[in-house]
């Protein structure tokens, strides 16, 4: 893993770049959405139609081209790689991630000072990389993946993905006992997201608003909700990122400058931009996107 993400040039062609080179180092990689989150399935796997792939225990997507089914879209195929949307009027890749188990990895995903002070008296020194609030420290060997072992510290490995952010510093170690000892820890609880069936609009996921006007009006009643919230804001947060969706999520009518502003309000009633995140993937996973 000896691939920074240069300066400079197109963004997304910046992506590809970075994706192709992991890929060659046998690192399973996957584009993110603007804002970390993973794409969506496609419209036709939506509401898992092609069959899903919610057991599976090694990277690959399914038959489809598009980059379906979050962390188990991650491979090392450059003609797949290639073919996805970096770039596209679909949707716009804002970053590069990939599967730390498909590569025999663990990241231990440090969010905070504080996990970071923890880290450094309970945890081996391994190879560690920068990231925007804290740390990843990266291991060697597998564990399931856990979130919320402790405050701050989630564990990536098996079944999920990790942005990449740099090569970082230092030689990597085996993954410690400690490690294997946390993903044993039941994690604080958080809001489980209910599965809800909603139907794929007619017209093969066309916009069926009459005009923006409805949209912005929708965000902008979403934007209320959050911001009178007095208590339960996570529970409010997730709720209101479902009705979007619910609403808006299957045609082309929701942009990223929407997302933006939902996020915005969640983020001024407290929340981080990792719940914001977590809420809005948790939301599109329930309706089957």
């Amino acid at each position: 893993m000896t691939h920074a993400i240069p300066s400079g040039r197109d963004t997304q062609a910046i992506h590809l770049d970075v994706a192709l080179r992991l890929a060659a180092d046998g690192l399973p990689v996957l584009p993110l959405r603007v804002g970390k989150g993973p794409f969506g399935n496609c419209r036709n796997c939506a509401n898992n139609a092609c069959g899903g792939r919610p057991n599976m225990k090694t990277p690959g997507p399914c038959a489809c081209p598009w980059p379906c089914h979050a962390w188990a879209a991650a491979t090392t195929d450059p003609a797949v790689i290639t073919s996805w949307p970096w770039k596209t009027a679909w949707r716009y890749a804002g970053a590069v991630a990939y599967h730390p188990g498909g590569a025999g990895l663990t990241v231990v995903d440090l969010d905070n000072a504080d996990a970071i002070v923890w880290a450094r008296t309970a945890l081996p020194s391994t190879r560690t990389v920068a990231t925007t609030r804290g740390e990843h420290w990266i291991y060697q060997g597998t564990v399931r993946s856990v979130n919320g072992v402790r405050e701050g510290v989630d564990i990536k490995s098996l079944m999920s993905y990790a942005r990449w952010l740099g090569p970082g510093t230092g030689t990597m170690t085996d993954v410690p006992a400690a490690v294997h000892e946390l993903v044993k820890v039941k994690p604080a609880v958080r809001p489980v997201p209910r599965a809800v069936a909603v139907p794929v609009p007619a017209g093969g996921g066309k916009c069926p608003h009459r005009s923006p006007v409805y949209l912005e009006r929708g965000i902008a009643m979403a934007e209320e909700r959050i911001s009178a919230a007095t208590s339960g804001v996570h529970a409010t947060v997730y709720r209101t990122f479902l009705a979007v969706l619910s609403a808006h999520g299957r045609c082309d009518c929701l942009t990223e400058a929407h997302i933006s502003r939902l996020f915005t309000a969640a983020q001024a009633k407290g929340e981080s931009p990792r719940h914001c995140v977590d809420a809005w993937a948790n939301a599109a996973t329930a309706l089957g996107m």
